[in-house]
């Protein structure tokens, strides 16, 4: 879906509606297979749409939130139920054994503040749930950057989407080359750590 042109993406998401916003936020953070959706963009686009009266921001924020923190809290319990098993093969066509420890190291670097960061992050955000549970980070600590991670992420975007379109006249016209920006900056990260990574092996 992230690979759809993105000029299309208010009439999916008019298409979807609310309960379809909830279902698609939800899978990006809490399910294994949902790191393909563009989180981001969609809720940039949800709260300029609001902007548009085609969707109550004070229904939109609320509900954007709740699958943000719920979906990050379903990635978590599956990753310290289920995790264990997924790694418990060396020859796993997804995982092997030293991503336990790789896990247990990241936390122990960066501590649970990774919970929350890491909602800015494209696929990291849909991983790094999983891993805490795998990993076995206390749960009292990451509900708490859950929480406020899934305040900032879900109802900042789509705030921040909906001022734009009261304050600026016309912006929808620009809405694809403001999602291609969304993405580019959020994937910056990425991209640093991995030329970091080249560097340092060399």
């Amino acid at each position: 879906m992230s690979f759809i042109p993105h000029f299309d993406l208010p009439q999916i998401i008019q298409a979807f509606g609310y309960i379809g916003l909830f279902g698609i936020i939800f899978a990006e953070t809490g399910l294994f297979l949902g790191f393909f959706l563009p989180g981001d963009s969609l809720l940039f686009t949800a709260g300029l749409l609001s902007s548009q009266g085609l969707f109550s921001i004070w229904v939109l924020a609320p509900l954007v939130i709740a699958p943000a923190i719920l979906g990050d809290s379903f990635g978590y319990w599956f990753g310290a139920k289920v995790g264990p098993k997924i790694f418990n093969q060396e020859d796993s066509l997804l995982f092997h054994k030293r991503h336990i420890e790789r896990t247990r190291e990241f936390y122990a670097k960066y501590g649970a503040k990774a919970v929350f960061l890491a909602r800015f992050i494209p696929i990291v955000r849909t991983f790094i749930p999983i891993l805490a549970g795998v990993g076995g980070m206390p749960y009292k600590i990451f509900v708490k950057y859950n929480i406020i991670g899934g305040f900032v992420w879900g109802g900042g975007m789509t705030i921040l989407g909906y001022s734009l379109g009261k304050s600026v006249p016309g912006i929808d016209k620009y809405l694809t080359i403001i999602i291609i920006g969304i993405i580019i900056v959020s994937f910056l990260p990425i991209a640093f750590e991995f030329a970091k990574d080249k560097i340092s092996k060399k």
